[in-house]
């Protein structure tokens, strides 16, 4: 992917710009907000990854600029600002994902993978499914081998979240992100809970088993470890 990186902080922008280019992308990186605005409204860029505080222009104002100018590509919003106030502004604003600093890179990267599918046309279904577990999401129903499975609306949440990412390491933070909501307390082991029950439910009695915990990363539903 083309990456546009805005990013004043020179050895974070280094850091993050050598990650990006190992991991196959190109990277086209700029410190200043004004430059940064004229590089985006160009149009050729798959992902931008954005900081807020900026010389001659913060990167909200970026953000809001090419949004008003119908620009569509996606933002992933880069800062240490990162109270709840903030990272609704920065949505608000127009990004698409907003990561606080300072932030594990293959969180980043993930993010950053997820936010070019957005863009990937999509076949319209209502189902859900890896190997024989299957979820229906117009019925509400989950089954495995044809059999049902009962789920709570929070296990329910919790397996869509990771059918949708399928194949893929989930952390913890973005499951409090997306499952739960940002003021949940991170330290808590209500995760860990209901991947244990929801781990019993689809898996107990069955093979291959499908939701794994990948240790110091978080998890992933896949048919393999």
């Amino acid at each position: 992917m083309r990456i546009l990186l805005i990013e004043d902080d020179e050895e974070a922008a280094a850091y993050l710009e050598k990650g990006l280019l190992e991991s196959g992308h190109t990277v086209v990186h700029v410190a200043d907000g004004k430059e940064g605005l004229g590089q985006a409204l160009s149009g050729e860029f798959d992902i931008m990854i954005v900081d807020r505080m900026l010389p001659s222009l913060d990167g909200l104002s970026i953000i809001a600029a090419i949004r008003g100018a119908k620009i569509k590509t996606p933002v992933l919003i880069l800062s240490a600002l990162g109270e709840v106030d903030d990272r609704v502004d920065g949505l608000r604003a127009g990004g698409d994902d907003y990561l606080t600093k300072p932030y594990a890179f293959s969180e980043l990267l993930a993010r950053i993978e997820a936010l070019s599918r957005r863009g990937e046309p999509e076949q319209v279904s209502n189902k859900l499914r890896i190997a024989d577990l299957e979820m229906d999401l117009i019925k509400h129903k989950v089954t495995r081998a044809g059999k049902v499975i009962q789920l709570q609306p929070r296990e329910f949440r919790l397996l869509e979240y990771l059918l949708r990412h399928a194949g893929q390491v989930v952390s913890r933070t973005m499951l409090l992100e997306q499952v739960w909501d940002y003021n949940f307390d991170p330290q808590t082991n209500v995760i860990d809970v209901h991947i244990s029950r929801l781990r019993t439910k689809i898996d107990k009695n069955q093979k291959p088993p499908l939701l794994h915990t990948v240790r110091g990363a978080g998890y992933k539903l896949s048919e393999v470890v």
